[in-house]
């Protein structure tokens, strides 16, 4: 009880009537651990370090601080015209429109006295000049984005700045944005207050803290990396072939196993498609999301998603864009001669090709009501691990991670496992038990719907993928802007159909069901009657009843001959 006493409620915090009401209406009753710390301090000017996982209320925790300055700040008789009196920086395009909409949200109602101007939503530099020249109160964009409009004279910080806020630290470094946060600082005013929050500490970190920070308080709330065993459930599944994954999958997915809305994460970009395509073959209507993609197109596919509008996404995690080489390029090779090093392989030849600098899915982005994370291919560090189970088991609410494991990556999950140990030692990945011979019955399908999705239907998957965005973010812009409502007709979860899709592997009958999930499995039985009861209407004769099983789904029917009709006596 004394505990709860001693941390106070945003009531107890000083902060604008406004801000107050605003909070009420988003629902928060009580600060969280960062947020109870930090917030007190920065309204006193402090300037502050922190440390807190994903989802854990950073953004709230420089959020109303920042908003309770702004409106302190105009509200006193000596007040200065307009000008940008804020500049919040994070590492992607995505958490940039999220940190908008937060602060968008935050500040409700006080909308007239506080304008968020969001540099992450265009891509075009001259389309942001005319928001930049009405001076908002708050500027939220990424460090290369920022620098370019400073460089271009469209905005100016020297003499305004009084608030600056570097949001998820570790992976502003990790994007290599540190040059351009070096070169933005040249353009600062010698005395702000400044506020780094980050998931973890690390030394590029602590070096960017004596760049940026002065005399800073540092907090590190004590909490778990990832929620405890009670909320969240993570499971390890290892798989003798890479067919067990995608036979897995299906299993849990068509059966009904898995419930709810999901995250399946990859490694790689071909692989975010492939996955994709083999959900198809299913019928189960799933998104891809990756760094090949516009910006504008994958916040409105997360936007979708937390609607409800489809329920899996398909994403890869590229956490850290492709380093620049560190030699000089090589001299030109004669014509049609490769480099012997690389001759034949090909293998990574569109690594780091046409994909943006500024992408990151596991990182910041909040997915709401994630019921399942799916690891299709196991994360490449503990940091990414985290980070991708952390969409799930937000708040309050129950959560459950899948890991899939080949025998080739059972070392990076053992160093999983050892990282997320216990006080005890065990291991917070439980075994995952199904008995995959239960589901043989399913692996003739799987390979038929592997056979079709070949490495021609991924790359034409792909290239009409990328063509269709493209298409819709630069021609339809305009009219997107002025019809904001018209962007629900745009589904990012559409059928690419580059491959055969196969209509029988759409339905499971109940002869294929384990016996053992027969009271658990829940198949799509809606559509499968919807099938059914056409195919019936177009058979003469035909019902639709029956459990599903061709063997016995028909009925004998004998026809008898009309007797001739007797003559008149």
């Amino acid at each position: 009880m004394a505990a709860a006493a001693a941390t106070p409620g945003f009531e107890h915090m000083g902060l604008d009537g406004r801000l107050l009401r605003a909070v009420a209406e988003l629902g928060w009753a009580a600060p969280t651990a960062i947020q109870a710390e930090a917030i007190p301090l920065a309204l006193e000017g402090r300037d502050i370090l922190a440390r807190a996982r994903t989802g854990s209320g950073k953004t709230g925790a420089y959020g109303l601080p920042l908003l309770q300055h702004l409106l302190r700040v105009k509200a006193a008789p000596s007040a200065v015209p307009q000008a940008v009196r804020a500049l919040v920086l994070v590492p992607s395009k995505e958490l940039g429109q999220q940190v908008v909409r937060s602060l968008r949200q935050l500040a409700t109602f006080c909308a007239r006295d506080v304008r968020v101007a969001d540099l992450c939503a265009h891509a075009d530099l001259a389309a942001q000049r005319p928001v930049l020249m009405e001076k908002p109160d708050v500027v939220v964009g990424t460090p290369g984005r920022v620098l370019a409009h400073v460089g271009a004279r469209s905005l100016s910080l020297r003499h305004s700045l009084e608030l600056l806020v570097l949001d998820e630290a570790d992976l502003l470094l990790n994007f290599g944005c540190g040059q351009d946060i070096r070169a933005l600082l040249c353009h600062l005013p010698k005395i702000y207050q400044a506020l780094l929050l980050s998931a973890t500490f690390s030394p590029d970190v602590e070096a960017l803290k004596e760049l940026v920070l002065h005399n800073p308080v540092t907090l590190c709330p004590p909490e778990p990396r990832l929620p405890g065993p009670s909320q969240l459930r993570q499971f390890g599944v290892r798989c003798g072939t890479e067919e067990e994954k995608f036979l897995l999958l299906c299993a849990l997915l068509k059966l009904g196993v898995l419930r709810g809305r999901a995250l399946l994460f990859v490694g790689t970009t071909p692989r975010c498609y492939r996955l994709k395509l083999f959900l198809e073959q299913f019928g189960v209507p799933a998104c891809a999301l990756n760094s090949e993609l516009p910006a504008r197109s994958r916040c409105h596919i997360i936007t979708q998603f937390n609607r409800g509008v489809y329920d899996y996404i398909v994403a890869t995690d590229e956490e850290a864009p492709a380093a620049p080489p560190e030699h000089p390029p090589r001299k030109k090779q004669r014509k049609g001669v490769a480099p012997s090093k690389d001759r034949g392989k090909g293998k990574d030849k569109d690594k780091g090709k046409d994909k943006d600098s500024e992408y990151g899915v596991a990182r910041g982005i909040d997915f709401q009501n994630v019921a399942v994370v799916i690891n299709f291919d196991v994360p490449p560090t503990v940091e990414s691990y985290i980070h991708r189970v952390g969409r799930t088991a937000r708040a309050d609410n129950p959560g459950t991670a899948l890991t899939f494991a080949l025998p080739e990556e059972e070392e990076g999950m053992a160093r999983i496992e050892d990282a997320l140990a216990g006080e005890n030692g065990e291991s917070m990945l439980q075994p995952y038990k199904f008995r995959m011979e239960e589901i043989e019955g399913l692996r003739y399908r799987c390979r038929d719907a592997m056979r079709s999705v070949t490495k021609q239907a991924v790359k034409e998957a792909r290239l009409r993928e990328i063509k269709d965005e493209l298409l819709n973010s630069e021609k339809l812009k305009a009219y997107f802007e002025d019809n904001p409502r018209d962007l629900h007709v745009l589904r990012h979860d559409k059928p690419l159909h580059p491959a055969i899709v196969k209509p029988h592997l759409r339905n499971v009958p109940d002869y294929l069901v384990p016996p053992s999930l027969r009271g658990v499995a829940k198949p799509d039985r809606k559509k499968r009657r919807r099938v059914l009861n056409t195919g019936a209407k177009r058979r003469r004769g035909a019902t639709s009843r029956g459990s599903g099983n061709p063997l016995q789904s028909f009925k004998y029917a004998r026809h008898r001959a009309k007797r001739p009709a007797a003559p008149p006596s």
